[in-house]
């Protein structure tokens, strides 16, 4: 939500706005996600809710970036100029031009990127930064089942099944949702 608010006003304002969020997303960038999502969550404290916040403050500028990419190529229609010209507030053209035409794509985006986003809390949680016990999550779970690998291996079977499985299906979940949102093949 907030990269996609923060892509937007980037886009659509460019200059020193642009400047000022499009470096902060540089800056977010230039980390390699998982180890600033450890940091941020070793920073807060390991629980589930504060590995969430890790993952969001560390995946945020790939939908600034999306989004700004998307305002700036509508940004000089002719509509949005006649929308201007007519005396229509900055609020009201961002509302009603640019969201509607950045929202289908990052929907498409956020479902495609749910999969990975779950990859990335269960390492968390296998690693201590995420849930704690007795909380039922599968990164937790694979951390526990580790110690029992030879004697009940279905204890780091099961839970790995279960997250390959719902990574493929918001894979396909995405892949789905471009194919009936994505306008351009039409």
């Amino acid at each position: 939500m907030a990269g996609t608010i923060l892509g937007t006003l980037a886009g659509y304002f460019g200059g020193w706005v642009d400047a000022v969020i499009m470096r902060l997303s540089d800056m977010m960038i230039s980390f390699p996600g998982m180890v600033l999502a450890i940091a941020v969550a070793g920073i807060m404290g390991a629980s589930i809710k504060n590995a969430v916040i890790a993952i969001a403050i560390v995946s945020w500028s790939k939908y600034a970036r999306l989004a700004r990419s998307l305002v700036m190529k509508i940004r000089h229609e002719d509509y949005v100029y006649a929308a201007i010209v007519t005396g229509s507030k900055t609020g009201y053209i961002l509302r009603k031009y640019m969201l509607p035409n950045v929202i289908p794509t990052l929907v498409i985006t956020a479902a495609t990127d749910i999969g990975g986003m779950m990859l990335e809390l269960a390492g968390l949680s296998f690693l201590g930064f995420g849930a704690k016990a007795p909380a039922a999550e599968w990164g937790l779970m694979l951390n526990e089942g580790r110690t029992y690998m030879q004697n009940a291996p279905w204890m780091m079977i099961y839970p790995g099944l279960a997250i390959f499985i719902v990574v493929v299906i918001f894979n396909l979940l995405g892949d789905s949702l471009r194919d009936v949102l994505d306008v351009r093949e039409e």
